[in-house]
């Protein structure tokens, strides 16, 4: 069962309390647009830095990075209300994972020679800094006048604007770390690199290609580079940007870096004593050292990061598959408002909540039919919204309609969602007549090759659909090419529900793109959420909860 008080109902949101507070101020909300990236900064528009007792960055050792993050700057908007925030990243080994960069450049040699020498070299093949490709060429026992020429290849090819364009892959959750920071208020992104000032350009380009699927943003006023050159007084390059930075009257909360001993000079060099250094534990080629206010960690672990509360203001969540009394018990207990329902009608004529057609999975004596209006007087009483998932059409969408009128459910609160070839046009047109302000919503990855390959051929069908009476877009986050998927519906003003998420993860890296819904199983134990999923197949979720509550985290500090 899931625990009566939930940790994060008992901690109190400081983002949330700060946020209300600041968005009632006007230059707030012009400095928050300027953080996403979308316009150049104006220093003269920063508010000078008030004189504050300095706030220690949190230290409990063994707490996951990204909580410690999160934590950190909690406490850093409590302090500073009115100031603008920053955290600042380094680039390669701490955003990109350069052993793609290193494969691309490996794979290159053989192809421009006609060899093989490195025929079914993968990322995770390497473990060795770029710096150090020597070392691992050495292990391959290469001859000794292949080993050179491959050396001088890689030297003059490793940072070609090719290879930096091509070989520009991300480690799993930086960018959705970063689209976090991006959505808060008064807060921006820096990015702290040892890249020479000559591939500024370069460097934008690559991110941004990169950033897109995200909707992450970086431009130049954002991005402070090594004027000394490659390789050169790297870490005073660093350290003189954080000033900098606190100069033009950023509060830095944190920096994240993964070479030790930059971030030993960058601490040394820190006079507030309250930046916290999170060490991203990846390749680096200097050595471990020890330094004040830093944590380490190797995963971008959203969970620990992102407030549950604050993306559901910013997106409607919808539990999926509430087909028995057990998930509906969960459901109920839950923050959670829209419960989606599968409905079929069974061989009695009933309407029943079932995932499966009765075709591909048997019924059996045993099974125990949770009927439809037994369900929705539940989900009335208790004052949720539903979203009703029509499996079969013809005369169950008319049986549907007259169980929900005589409920009494506000248009507001219904949500009726079918295949394009269950309800067809006289079913969905049904529907919409019914509940003109309900949603009405059919998946459309079908149209998927059609946005990207033929857009005008989609909109057409896709304003068919939406003359109709379709009001809202499902997608499959399973399906290829989904991001972009999304911006094209949504440049079209057309709104668009995400479902088919395995997990919490995947579910954070969805809602973190704003779509109007994200349907979900729940299964997100680090949530305190033990959803059992729509019964497909007969499978559902089990849980560990001597595990679980084992890894629970302390909530945020006050």
């Amino acid at each position: 069962m899931r625990p009566e008080v939930r940790q994060s109902e008992l901690a109190m949101n400081y983002q949330t309390l700060v946020r209300e507070l600041a968005q009632a101020q006007s230059q707030a909300d012009t400095l928050g647009e300027q953080a996403t990236g979308d316009a150049p900064i104006d220093p003269a528009a920063v508010p000078v830095m008030l004189a504050h007792a300095p706030v220690d960055p949190v230290d409990r050792p063994g707490t996951n990075w990204m909580w410690e993050l999160a934590t950190h700057y909690e406490r850093m908007r409590r302090a500073y209300p009115e100031q603008q925030l920053c955290i600042v990243f380094d680039i390669d080994g701490t955003i990109l994972d350069l052993r793609h960069l290193v494969v691309h450049a490996l794979l290159g040699y053989d192809r421009e020679h006609g060899s093989e020498y490195f025929h079914g070299l993968r990322a995770e093949d390497v473990r060795v800094h770029e710096n150090r490709i020597d070392e691992f060429l050495g292990d391959l026992a290469l001859p000794a006048s292949v080993r050179a020429d491959v050396l001088a290849w890689y030297d003059e090819h490793l940072w070609s604007p090719e290879g930096i364009l091509a070989a520009n892959q991300p480690y799993q959750g930086v960018l959705g770390v970063i689209r976090w920071f991006q959505l808060q208020p008064s807060t921006w992104v820096v990015l702290n690199t040892g890249r020479p000032e000559d591939i500024r350009e370069l460097t934008l380009q690559a991110l941004n290609d990169l950033g897109r699927a995200y909707r992450v943003t970086f431009n130049s006023d954002l991005l402070c580079m090594n004027p000394c050159g490659w390789e050169r007084r790297v870490a005073d390059s660093k350290a003189t940007c954080i000033r900098r930075l606190q100069e033009r009257g950023m509060r830095v909360v944190a920096v994240v870096d993964n070479e030790p001993a930059i971030i030993q000079a960058m601490a040394e060099a820190d006079e507030t004593h309250e930046i916290l250094f999170l060490h991203a534990d990846t390749i680096f080629e200097s050595q471990r050292v020890m330094t004040p206010r830093t944590v380490t960690g190797s995963t971008y672990d959203l969970a620990e990061l992102v407030s549950e509360q604050e993306l559901r203001r910013r997106v409607q969540f919808v539990w999926h598959g509430v087909n028995d009394e057990a998930n509906l018990r969960q459901f109920l207990a839950s923050g959670v408002h829209w419960a989606e329902c599968d409905i079929r009608q069974d061989p009695l004529g009933r309407l029943v909540l079932r995932h499966d057609s009765f075709e591909e999975t048997r019924w059996h004596r045993a099974e125990q039919p949770f009927r439809l209006e037994a369900c929705l007087r539940a989900l009335r009483a208790q004052g949720r919204s539903v979203a009703l998932d029509l499996k079969e059409g013809d005369d169950v969408v008319e049986r549907v309609l007259g169980i929900v009128a005589a409920l009494g459910f506000d248009e507001g609160s219904l949500w009726f969602n079918g295949s394009i070839e269950v309800l067809r046009e006289p079913g969905i047109r049904r529907l919409a007549e019914a509940y003109p302000a309900a949603t009405v919503s059919v998946p459309v990855d079908f149209l998927g090759p059609l946005l990207l390959a033929a857009p005008e051929l989609a909109k057409e069908i896709l304003a068919t659909l939406r003359s109709w009476g379709v009001n809202r877009w499902s997608l499959d986050w399973r399906t290829a090419g989904i991001r972009e998927l999304m911006d094209r519906l949504e440049e079209g003003g057309w709104p668009v529900n995400v479902y088919g998420i395995p997990d919490l993860e995947a579910f954070l890296e969805a809602s973190l793109l704003l779509p109007s819904s994200v349907t979900a199983d729940f299964n997100f134990p680090g949530w305190h959420y033990f959803g059992r999923g729509s019964g497909e197949h007969r499978a559902y979720h089990r849980y560990d909860f001597a595990r679980t509550a084992s890894t629970d985290r302390p909530a945020a500090a006050s």
